[in-house]
């Protein structure tokens, strides 16, 4: 009996040569080469001085036994401060009542340019804009100078006028007096971020509304308001994070108005003298931390409720 042996392909295995191994894929470190950069500067930059800071709070430079460290004790003293509760409560007044005009300025002035009812609309937002684009030292000189009672503008119009007007420098007005300076420079910045947002509005929707009979105050108040919502929560965070941030108006001002501008009469003015007048670098750095903790939770409930969708 004769027996057919069929031909079978065989899988052969592939033969490795001597100290050869399965081949790997490499990893691509292209993405961290390009982000790499910028990590090591937002390190540096940012994140170093919050640990150093964080660092530096948990420990008190005593008289004896030198930088020791003392746990939560400065968080302790921070919270038992009576400059230390002047100067929040002086700048969350500041915030509160500051803030609310000065984007209701810039809402009505980015609505006003949009309607394109305005005669040379570009010239308006520049003008607007400009104040932004002078720095916070040369804006609080001018007006600073225009503020005084003896050689400035109030000088000058209480001796052309034969009045007295109230000194905005003194205690009862100096807060307002920096809120108009800050006002004044912020508006525009604001403007801007409504306005773009305004730009990008369908005008499909404006066809829509006015074929349905809407007045321009309807479509203000259905169509953009609702868009603006997402701008006026980031103008209203900016602003927050810069009400408590107050330094540089002030500082300034300070000169002008010595027995009503103290060194703490703003949680950052207080930090600063702590650490360079009064070399207290621990405890300004306690006081840096629990302002930035309070910005940071303020903002971010205000960014949650500000998000929330209507139902």
């Amino acid at each position: 009996m004769t027996t057919v042996s069929q031909n079978r392909p065989t899988a052969v295995a592939p033969r490795l040569g001597r100290g050869s191994a399965p081949h790997k894929a490499k990893r691509d470190w292209t993405g961290w080469k390009f982000i790499g950069p910028f990590m090591l500067i937002f390190a540096f930059v940012l994140i170093a001085p919050v640990v150093y800071s964080i660092y530096l709070s948990f420990f008190k430079d005593q008289l004896v036994g030198g930088n020791s460290f003392v746990g939560f004790a400065n968080y302790i003293q921070v919270l038992g401060d009576s400059k230390f509760w002047e100067s929040l409560g002086r700048v969350s007044i500041f915030l509160v009542v500051q803030v609310p005009i000065m984007l209701l300025l810039a809402l009505f002035a980015a609505l006003a340019i949009d309607s394109a009812r305005l005669h040379f609309p570009a010239f308006f937002r520049i003008s607007i804009f400009l104040p932004y684009a002078v720095p916070a030292v040369v804006a609080t000189l001018m007006w600073g100078f225009m503020y005084g009672v003896r050689f400035g503008l109030v000088a000058n119009i209480n001796d052309f006028f034969g009045i007295s007007l109230p000194d905005p420098l003194s205690n009862s007005w100096v807060l307002a007096s920096i809120g108009n300076i800050v006002t004044w420079e912020f508006v525009g910045y604001n403007m801007l971020l409504f306005y773009a947002a305004l730009r990008v509005i369908p005008t499909d929707l404006y066809e829509a509304a006015e074929l349905d009979g809407a007045n321009h105050l309807r479509i203000i108040r259905n169509i953009k308001l609702p868009a603006l919502r997402p701008a006026i929560v980031i103008g209203t965070i900016f602003s927050i994070i810069g009400s408590f941030q107050l330094f540089n108006e002030p500082n300034i001002l300070k000169p002008l108005a010595k027995n009503t501008i103290v060194t703490s009469f703003t949680p950052n003015m207080y930090a600063y003298n702590l650490s360079f007048s009064g070399q207290q670098y621990n405890y300004a750095a306690t006081i840096a931390i629990i302002m930035g903790v309070a910005t940071a939770v303020i903002a971010l409930v205000v960014q949650n409720r500000g998000s929330r969708k209507e139902v």
